[in-house]
This record gives C-alpha cells, sequence and structure tokens, in this order.
C-alpha cells in the first residue's frame, strides 16, 4: 500500500523533469521512469560522431518559462546561454542573403515599403502572440462546467482579446485561424522575407504556409514568456541536453528519485483507479498518482490501454493528429563550410532556405502524398561556432530541422532514408558548394528515427499538431484536457498537453499545480 504523496513519472523530457522538481518540492516521493539511458527525451545532447556533439532534437531555445528556470534555480544548476538572441539570415543561392533582427531587415534590394512593413508587422503579431503566452501558465479553463474557476479562466481570456482595442481585436478574429500566405501577401514585397516568416510557421507542423492555422503556429512560436521574447531564439551551451541536466539536478536537490534505462511496460489499475505501473523488467512499482509524459496515445493507448478507457474517449485519443513532417540533420564538419555571398561573421546565426512563399507550399505539397520534399526547406545553426565544446578544435557541427519528411513515407523510411538524405545534401550545395567536401559524418534522422529513439507516436516532435481544435481546453481531446486523464490517479504532464510543443516546461509545472491542488 502506498501513503498518498508517492508520485511516479512516466518519462524524463524536460517537462516531466520539471513536473517532478516541483512535486519534490511540494514534498511528495517522486520516481522518474525513463526508458532512455538518458535524461531529457527530445532536448537532449548526443555524440553522432567520436568527439561531435549536437543537440538530437531540438536544438534552439525560444519558449523556456522564465518563471521556471528561476523558481527551480537552473542557472546554479549549470543552464547558460552559449549565444543569445540569434539572427535569422534567410539564404539566396545567388548569395544575396536577407538579415532579419527582430523588427529590423538588411539587404540590397530590400524596399523603404517592406522595412516599415516588417516593423507593423512585428507590432501586432507580438501582441497577439502575448494572448497566447499568458495562458501558458493556466490551467485550460472548461466550457460550460458552472464552476467559478472556469468562469474566471474564460473571463480572463476575453479580457484579454477585448484589451486588444477595437482595431487589433478585430484583426485578430480575423487572422487568427488562417493562413500565414495571405497575410504575408497582404503586408510584404520581398519574396525572400516572405518565405523566412512563412517558415516560423510551419516548422515542426504538417503545415504549409496556405494551410489554416498556420498564423496560429507563427504567433505560437512568438509566445514564450506571455509574448514578450517574440520569438527571439537562443543556443544552449552544451546543447539542448545541459537544460534537461539541469532539471534533472532540480530534481534529484528536491528530493526526487530519477531511474533511467527503466521502461514501462504498462499502467497497473486497481479496479477504476491507477495504482502504479509495471515495468518492463516485470517489476511493479505502487503509486497513488501516475504522471505521463510520454505522448498522449502511447500513455493512453499504449500504456493504459483502450480497455481502460471509455470507447467515446479511446477513438479522440486515436485520431489525434501527430504525424511526424520533420527530419534532423547532422553533419560533422572538419572546418567551417563557405556559403556563398555570405560573411563568415554571420555562419553563426540561425541560417534558413526558404526562398519564397512558392517555394514552401511546395515543398509542403509532396507530403501530402506520403511523399518527401524534392525541395525541402531546412532551419541551419553552426552551434560550435559559440561553444566549442561540442566539436574538436577547429572542426564544426551543423545542425539543421530539415522539411518535410512525413512520418508515413509511401515507399518506406529504411528505403527512402539514403535518397532523401542525397535530395537534403544537394539542396544545401547550392548554399555551401563546399559542404560535401567538409562533411566527415552525415546523420539524418528521419520521424521513424525520432519515433524509435524518443519513443514519439508518430514521429511528432510536440505530441501533436497545434491547431485551434487542438489547443487550451480541447488539448490534447476533451476529457483530458486539464492534465487529469478520465481514470482516477492519472495524469498528463507532456507536450501533448496544454501549452503544447516547444521546450518550455510549461506543461510539467502546470501538471504539477494539478495534482497539487493549486490549480
Amino acid at each position: 500500500m502506498t501513503d498518498g504523496t508517492n508520485v511516479i513519472i512516466i518519462g524524463a523530457g524536460h517537462n516531466g523533469l520539471t513536473c517532478a522538481a516541483y512535486l519534490a518540492k511540494a514534498g511528495r516521493h517522486v520516481t522518474v521512469l525513463e526508458a532512455a539511458n538518458r535524461v531529457g527525451g527530445a532536448a537532449t545532447t548526443r555524440e553522432f560522431a567520436p568527439d561531435f556533439r549536437v543537440s538530437a532534437c531540438a536544438h534552439l531555445l525560444y519558449l523556456m518559462n522564465s518563471d521556471i528556470r528561476r523558481e527551480l534555480g537552473l542557472d546554479a544548476k549549470g543552464l547558460s546561454l552559449a549565444r543569445q538572441n540569434l539572427k535569422t539570415v534567410a539564404l539566396a543561392a545567388d548569395g544575396n542573403h536577407l538579415l532579419i533582427a527582430g523588427d529590423r531587415i538588411d539587404g540590397e534590394d530590400v524596399t523603404d515599403e517592406d522595412r516599415q512593413a516588417l516593423r507593423e508587422y512585428r507590432r501586432f503579431m507580438k501582441r497577439f502572440a502575448r494572448i497566447i503566452g499568458r495562458l501558458h501558465d493556466r490551467v485550460p479553463p472548461r466550457i460550460a462546467s458552472g464552476e467559478r474557476s472556469d468562469l474566471i479562466g474564460l473571463g480572463r481570456l476575453a479580457l484579454d482579446v477585448r484589451l486588444l482595442g477595437r482595431d487589433d481585436m478585430r484583426e485578430f478574429l480575423r487572422i487568427a485561424g488562417i493562413n500565414i500566405f495571405d497575410v504575408l501577401q497582404e503586408n510584404f514585397s520581398s519574396d525572400r522575407l516572405k518565405g523566412a516568416l512563412a517558415l516560423d510557421a510551419v516548422l515542426g507542423t504538417h503545415l504549409g504556409p496556405r494551410s489554416n492555422n498556420s498564423v496560429f503556429t507563427a504567433l505560437h512560436r512568438m509566445s514564450g514568456n506571455a509574448g514578450e521574447t517574440g520569438g527571439e531564439v537562443s543556443l544552449v551551451k552544451g546543447g539542448m541536453g545541459a537544460l534537461s541536466d539541469a532539471l534533472a539536478r532540480a530534481a534529484i536537490d528536491a528530493g526526487a528519485e530519477i531511474r533511467t534505462g527503466t521502461a514501462v511496460r504498462r499502467i497497473v489499475m486497481d479496479f477504476d483507479r491507477v495504482c502504479g505501473v509495471e515495468l518492463e523488467s516485470g517489476e511493479v512499482i505502487e503509486a497513488d498518482t501516475v504522471a505521463s509524459s510520454a505522448d498522449p496515445k502511447t500513455t493512453f493507448l499504449g500504456l493504459l490501454g483502450a480497455a481502460n478507457l471509455e470507447a467515446g474517449f479511446a477513438h479522440r485519443i486515436q485520431h489525434l493528429r501527430a504525424r511526424g513532417n520533420a527530419a534532423k540533420l547532422h553533419l560533422a564538419l572538419s572546418e567551417l563550410p563557405e556559403f556563398s555571398g555570405l560573411d563568415t561573421g554571420l555562419l553563426g546565426e540561425r541560417l534558413v532556405i526558404a526562398p519564397d512563399l512558392n517555394y514552401v507550399e511546395h515543398a509542403f505539397n509532396h507530403a501530402k502524398y506520403g511523399e518527401f520534399s524534392a525541395e525541402p526547406v531546412m532551419e541551419i545553426t553552426l552551434p560550435s561556432l559559440h561553444d566549442s565544446s561540442l566539436a574538436p578544435q577547429g572542426q564544426h557541427v551543423l545542425s539543421a530541422v530539415v522539411q518535410y519528411a512525413p512520418a508515413e513515407l509511401k515507399q518506406g523510411w529504411p528505403e527512402g532514408k539514403a535518397a532523401f538524405t542525397e535530395t537534403v545534401m544537394s539542396v544545401l550545395e547550392r548554399y555551401a558548394p563546399d559542404i560535401r567536401s567538409k562533411a566527415v559524418v552525415a546523420e539524418l534522422l528521419t520521424p521513424a528515427d525520432l519515433e524509435s529513439e524518443f519513443r514519439m507516436a508518430g514521429g511528432h516532435w510536440h505530441h501533436g499538431e497545434l491547431s485551434l481544435d487542438q489547443f487550451l481546453m480541447l488539448r490534447p481531446v476533451p476529457g483530458a484536457a486539464q492534465y487529469r486523464a478520465p481514470v482516477d490517479g492519472l495524469f498528463l504532464c507532456g507536450a501533448g498537453s496544454h501549452p503544447g510543443g516547444g521546450v518550455m516546461g510549461s506543461a510539467g509545472r502546470n501538471a504539477a499545480h494539478v495534482i497539487l491542488g493549486k490549480s
């Protein structure tokens, strides 16, 4: 029997570790069970070639909750930034690149009209992103429950929108659910500027610029810390694994136990209530509370089992949209590559290949039919320029998110991986002609690899598409949107819950507050 304070957390990803740290600080007896031999989940650093290390999945920090960083003392536990506020370079094959820094843009053929338009675009997008950002640390309100807390939550949301003022409120309601293609066409003339801004709306999603909800996903990317950072991106010193290590230290220092190399086989039920877990080894660990940071499909259909769920709920989970569409490229480089026409001083910034809106949309078209992009879009970093610990002296690593790479590739990833790797390298070569000669090792992680290595159903980084019908009180599905599962004693604390994907920790913190009865 347990004493009412034992909590098991499934998965030591950054949300699971955040949840563990807050629960342990509150006096709960917390055990974190992680199948991999290291903590971090998709926010980890690993060696992919001898002495070359890279952030294995997520590689840029832009949503991390500053309150969590402060409350858990993460800076004192090893978290630091190798570079803050990276600029974005919109690469051009002819060397006529654009440099975007917040609401400023530089380039040979940039018009004054586009400069002014970017300032106005950033102004209203940041205002709208604040509405989403303020929701990050709130438990989603239920509609029509009649309870005071839910009525207050709905009222706060309505007030946030109303405080935009008449004109901005109308514009927010007009564009929030539509596509980024139309909004960018309305505001800008520069093709490269529009392509780069569109990339921010579709990265990591199963969306193209013409897809509805792509404005919403652009706002989500800008919503960190209540929208105050406006999508500012940073590199973590030591890679993303250093952030997860700091969270693990915070949890351990608060009294939590973390067991790596410990896979959970199933969640154990006692009649209609969770009472613990059974490990792959056969060991059973009892607990009154189980919180899962695994994705919802893995949690409910894999670990709990549909037989323990109401049929309608199981059906909703089964149809949760969670199809991965991004691959990750890692290159070990003998020396820095030369990007045509790009000053070497800008190699350490965020480089993007998204020449125009139609290029990005055409890249997405292939994914609709189970094919990888013939002309993929990319977000590229050379983190070793800011962090020498990632590569041998004088050598470097390249890390790139590559779209589009559908999880359900028609030809199958065992057959398609080599061909897609060749496609990606060929596109890179247009911008950095010497990239092949300097690439000592190339590794491409497909959605199938991400699913296998990080145990994410469908290889989806965010455990489910972020869209208006899978957001707030609808995330992941009705009946489990306030971190409580429809089974007593079971909670969700991962990216499949509100507020969604991205390395921020808010889902873990919010879930801990619900478990503790603070929300």
